[in-house]
């Protein structure tokens, strides 16, 4: 990963506007903040920033106003929330360009924190407009992204105002930079990596990608039952994506080719209707009924992926080996994770997780905290696991 600068390469900031790029997309029933987690993950770029003088300007979107102003998707819903985490006054500015934001923010004492109106009430900034790039830019003298979950998108406050401003990485965006650059960038061998999920369709170019670069490729959820079924498993009433039978064999030759061992399961839990805690029973993958559906991996081949796991140094995980929301097909993610958990907590393991479905299982397991990094952002965190150049970081690269 090439080079980028942090809040450590600032220097004196007292009454310097710094505007950073957050991601206050929170969810909310009605006016409550239902989920502070992007709030308390901002918190700590903005408080350094404020506490050394900085005249700190908070960007963010809200929700998909599409261009229009709307004030159920206000960022002034979030300010108070924002101020709550902070432990601190926050300021609302109605607008995040134009001659009364900057009337306003002049008006700002060192040491102040403003949130500014939500960014996409402007139609130019999904656009990368430069022009409305420019405009925010006014504001500040100094651009900080902190936001990763929103680094896969040339917006103009994610990426334009890198090319008007000196840009910095934030604590949060640095924390994450890190930490895949340790997964995936230049890990420390044998390298494994789960992938889970419904299908493979939405993660083609995650596998392709692994392959080259990992040691252990560990394949569950239902993207595992069109794996086992390109090779002449039948899955009985399985999710399986039987058109992409040749896809997967092309997978598995090109993981061949690059000394990647994939590991599909050799035996299942399987049930005839998918809700909670249903007649189960566990089998070999060569004995599905027409009637069942796999819906777990079964305990032996945990027990093996954990003796894999154990042989290595890396591990890069991105969803779940079963339909872990609805119990008992819980069972795999659950055990697997805290096996990761108890081998990162030795040392012996750096692990490093990301995507919704994959914080809810790890959270589910009670192990988010035993993990090296836990990634909250969704498609940033897939992209770069298809080897994609996000355009946020790639602005900040220096």
């Amino acid at each position: 990963m090439t080079a980028f600068k942090t809040l450590d390469d600032l220097g004196a900031l007292r009454g310097t506007r710094v505007l950073v790029r957050e991601d206050l997309n929170v969810p909310m029933d009605g006016a409550r903040v239902t989920d502070d987690t992007r709030l308390r993950a901002a918190a700590p770029t903005i408080a350094e920033l404020a506490d050394k003088g900085a005249v700190v300007l908070v960007l963010a979107h809200f929700g998909r106003p599409k261009g229009e102003k709307r004030p159920d998707m206000s960022l002034a819903l979030v300010t108070q929330p924002l101020a709550h985490v902070l432990g601190r006054e926050v300021s609302f500015i109605p607008d995040c360009q134009g001659a009364d934001a900057e009337a306003a923010v002049a008006a700002l004492a060192p040491g102040s924190i403003a949130v500014l109106e939500n960014t996409r009430f402007h139609a130019g900034e999904e656009k990368n407009d430069p022009a409305l790039a420019q405009a925010m830019a006014r504001l500040g003298t100094v651009y900080v992204n902190d936001a990763f979950s929103a680094a896969h998108r040339a917006h103009a406050s994610t990426e334009g105002l890198a090319h008007h401003l000196p840009a910095y990485a934030g604590r949060a965006m640095q924390a994450e930079l890190e930490a895949l650059e340790k997964a995936l960038g230049s890990p420390e061998h044998p390298v494994a990596a789960v992938v889970g999920g419904a299908k493979v369709s939405t993660k083609l170019d995650v596998l392709k990608h692994l392959v080259a670069r990992v040691d252990h490729l560990i394949i569950g959820g239902g993207m595992a039952n069109t794996f086992l079924a390109a090779r002449g498993v039948k899955v009985g009433k399985s999710l399986c994506e039987h058109d992409l039978a040749p896809t997967a064999l092309a997978i598995l030759e090109a993981a061949e080719a690059a000394n990647c061992t994939v590991h599909l399961p050799y035996d299942v839990v399987v049930a005839k209707e998918f809700r909670a805690n249903p007649p189960v029973r566990t089998v070999n993958v060569h004995e599905v009924a027409e009637d069942e559906m796999i819906l777990d991996v079964g305990p032996s081949a945990v027990e093996a992926l954990a003796d894999v796991l154990k042989t290595c140094r890396t591990l890069v995980w991105n969803g779940p080996l079963g339909a872990f929301e609805t119990p008992p097909f819980d069972a795999a993610t659950v055990s697997l994770a805290r096996t990761a958990a108890a081998l990162t907590q030795d040392g012996s393991l750096i692990s490093v997780a990301g995507g919704g479905d994959t914080v809810a299982a790890l959270n589910q397991a009670g192990v988010a905290d035993g993990f090296t990094f836990v990634s909250t952002a969704g498609g940033a965190f897939l992209e770069w696991m298809e080897g994609k150049t996000l355009p946020g970081v790639a602005a900040l690269q220096s």
